[in-house]
């Protein structure tokens, strides 16, 4: 079987329920992609869903259930399993019986992929025989990936009546289990950092482990923003016996979700250190997995395993994805925001797909909504904005939390509350009342301002595929919070799934702005802008650590634009932006030098 990706872009996890279907939309065309499987109250609602869109049996899964988290998680994913096997078998049949099908489907495959030259070819000789193309795909045509996605920080422990309950019932341990007992061949893209607790409860699960022919039935995806991360959490898992299969390179800001800013580093210096180690990454990986495989008495792999290396983040132009493919040698890109607004591959409602399509540039921005206390990169506008302020403005601020997976906060209460609750608000506002004689007006607003900030993403998160899907939302009225990155303010309109795979591989464009900057430029000034807003708001003493940081920062954006200097004047991409993009280069230079970071004072 030489079956294999026949697209060179993936879709990433957005939010909690904007990609929870995406697979049964988009796999039978071989396109990948990943579920957040965080939100077991949504995921089971979408299996009765899917389940009586598809005619199949459903049996609910009810929280008096033992293990009910995990047992709606796997349940859901073979559900997904089942359609998009069936999806694909249709597919497949429809592109061998239908001459104008197979011509659409081809229109929509990567220009240099040998893949579509075959089909191609079956069409130019005539030979469009049924047989020949089904036998044809047979051998080369395999459905996109159905991965998920667990926030390793998003981890909360259980309680059963007040009583703690074993640690695999926590929320992410409970989502890996799900996985790990569903029948998917696919993989667990972890992000938000390293979990070691959770890292080790891989190795309860036989399918991580490669089998006798080094073959993985359940592999791991590691998001990471760094070289180094890569390496330590790699290490990690591999001394247990463990391999990644995939290091994902997400952009620290110019991203969706949840941003985890670098101190400084570019993304493109960070690419140049994945591909020039990239050795050094598997032969570290693979000595470690032998030891530890040995020890286990598990079958060894007489080679290491194949390694995949992606990038994400703020990709918006066919050139831009061929760059990384080429220059960096990256073996897929990942495209998230972009196809919030393809409503065949993402569950959004119509008010918030609209939304988007009308943002601008200075609509996007990163907030201080999430109650995890990482910037959060959002838009202006939502229906959770507008639900939020109107409890603010009737004095009962704050979300009910019917789901507290965010309620990690253990300042008032040792089993959790989240920061955006009405409970855990009411306690800050009370403090606050105690405090106002020693605080000025503006102190009090600023203080009122952070605690109201916070917006119920579980909810939030969750209400575009409820409202998509006319299901009932019971409960408190949040509205809809969404997650696009900054690079969304160049696309302005819904298009169609052919249409935006036919712009990503440059047979299209989809884009409105002609003014839209490069991924690169994008992110430096988002980092530019990050490091003036850190210095200007930072209202703590000045400690020696403080300041080193901040100038290792400012130093690593100047050796980052040094690097693109020098990257642009040689490569043969963007040549019609090259004058412009050194000239922006130039700029952010001059900038970066007049960021003035504060002297220690010696006493």
């Amino acid at each position: 079987m030489t079956t294999k990706n026949v697209h060179t872009f993936h879709i990433p996890v957005m939010g909690l329920a904007y990609t929870i279907d995406s697979p049964i939309r988009l796999a039978h065309y071989g396109i990948s992609s990943v579920i957040s499987i965080t939100d077991d109250e949504l995921i089971e609602k979408m299996r009765a869903f899917y389940s009586r869109k598809f005619s199949l049996p459903y049996r609910e899964i009810t929280q008096k259930c033992h293990d009910y988290r995990a047992e709606r998680i796997k349940h859901y994913l073979n559900l997904v399993d089942t359609i998009v096997k069936d999806k694909f078998e249709s597919f497949k049949n429809e592109l061998a019986e239908n001459k104008t099908a197979l011509e659409n489907y081809i229109g929509m495959l990567p220009n240099k992929s040998a893949f579509k030259n075959s089909l191609q070819n079956f069409i130019d000789e005539g030979l469009a025989i049924k047989e020949n193309v089904k036998n044809y795909l047979a051998e080369h045509f395999a459905p996109g990936s159905i991965d998920v996605n667990i926030m390793t920080k998003v981890d909360k422990e259980n309680y059963d009546k007040n009583e703690p309950l074993p640690v695999e019932f926590n929320d992410a341990h409970a989502s890996l289990r799900g996985f790990a007992e569903s029948n998917l061949t696919s993989s667990v893209v972890l992000s938000a950092g390293m979990n070691p607790r959770l890292y080790s409860y891989f190795e309860q699960f036989p399918g991580f482990y490669p089998n006798a022919d080094g073959q993985l039935q359940k592999k791991i995806i590691l998001k990471v923003s760094d070289f180094r991360s890569a390496m330590i959490q790699g290490n990690f898992l591999a001394k247990k016996g463990l391999w990644v299969s995939e290091y994902r390179i997400e952009s620290g800001l110019n991203c969706g979700g949840h941003a985890f800013a670098t101190e400084g580093f570019l993304m493109g210096p960070i690419l140049e250190e994945f591909k020039s180690k990239k050795e050094q990454l598997i032969q570290s990986a693979h000595e470690l997995m032998v030891k530890a495989l040995q020890a286990k008495n598990l079958p060894i792999p007489t080679q290491p395993l194949a390694l995949k290396i992606t990038a994400q983040g703020g990709v918006g132009t066919a050139e831009e994805h061929e760059f990384l493919l080429q220059h960096f040698a990256m073996d897929a890109v990942g495209w998230g925001s972009p196809f919030l607004l393809v409503p065949e591959a993402t569950s959004v409602d119509e008010e918030t797909r609209t939304l988007l399509a009308q943002a601008k540039e200075k609509d996007f921005y990163l907030s201080d909504i999430s109650p995890l206390g990482v910037l959060f990169n959002t838009v202006k506008g939502m229906s959770n904005d507008f639900w939020k302020q109107k409890r603010i403005n009737e004095n009962k601020a704050g979300s009910s939390c019917p789901k507290k997976l965010l309620a990690l906060s253990k300042e008032y209460d040792p089993q959790g509350m989240c920061t955006a609750s009405k409970k855990y608000q009411d306690i800050k506002l009370t403090e606050l009342e105690a405090q106002k004689d020693q605080l000025s007006e503006l102190e009090i607003q600023q203080k009122q301002t952070k605690i109201f900030e916070k917006s119920c993403l579980c909810v939030g998160l969750a209400n575009a595929s409820y409202l998509e899907n006319e299901m009932e939302v019971k409960g408190q009225q949040q509205g809809v919070v969404i997650c696009p990155g900054p690079n969304l303010a160049y696309f302005d309109r819904v298009v169609s799934l052919a249409d935006m795979v036919k712009h990503i591989y440059g047979n299209a464009n989809v884009l409105a702005d002609n003014n839209r900057p490069h991924m690169f430029i994008k992110e430096l000034k988002m980092y530019v802008d990050y490091l003036k807003n850190e210095l200007e708001h930072f209202t703590d003493d000045f400690t020696s650590t403080q300041l080193k940081k901040w100038n290792a920062f400012k130093s690593n954006l100047l050796s980052g634009i040094a690097y693109y200097s020098d990257l642009f004047a040689q490569t043969d991409f963007f040549t019609q932006d090259k004058k412009h993009m050194q000239q922006q280069l130039q700029w952010y230079k001059a900038e970066v030098n007049q960021i003035d970071i504060p002297v220690l004072e010696q006493v």
